[in-house]
C-alpha cells in the first residue's frame, strides 16, 4: 500500500489540475465577453441554431410517407411557439415532445 502522503499528494495535485481545467475557459473567455464579434454571434446564434436543427431533422424526411406527419407537426407546433413566446429553448423543447409524443404513439411502424 502506497504511503499516506504520497496518497495526500496524489489528491492534491488531481484537484489543482481539475480545478484548474475548469476555471480555464471561464479566465480565457473573460476577455473576449467584451468583443463585438462575440456579441454579434450572441445575437445571431439562436437563429443560426434553429436553422441547423430544421435542415437536420427534416433532411432525409420521406414526404410521401405518412411517418413524415409526427416531424411535421413538430415543426409546426416550434414555428407556432416562436412567434407567440419569444422564447428559443421553449419552441425547442415544444417541438421536441411533440415529435417525441407522436412518433413513439400514433405513427409506429
Amino acid at each position: 500500500m502506497p504511503d499516506a502522503r504520497y496518497l495526500l499528494l496524489a489528491v492534491a495535485v488531481s484537484a489543482a489540475v481539475t480545478w484548474a481545467l475548469r476555471a480555464l475557459p471561464f479566465t480565457v473567455l473573460a476577455s473576449l465577453r467584451a468583443s463585438s464579434t462575440v456579441q454579434y454571434l450572441g445575437a445571431r446564434m439562436p437563429a443560426g441554431v434553429m436553422v441547423i436543427l430544421f435542415v437536420f431533422c427534416l433532411r432525409d424526411l420521406p414526404l410521401t410517407q405518412s411517418r413524415a406527419a409526427a416531424p411535421l407537426a413538430a415543426l409546426a407546433v416550434t414555428v407556432g411557439l416562436h412567434p407567440w413566446r419569444r422564447n428559443a429553448l421553449l419552441s425547442i423543447l415544444g417541438g421536441t415532445v411533440v415529435s417525441v409524443a407522436l412518433a413513439s404513439s400514433l405513427f409506429v411502424g
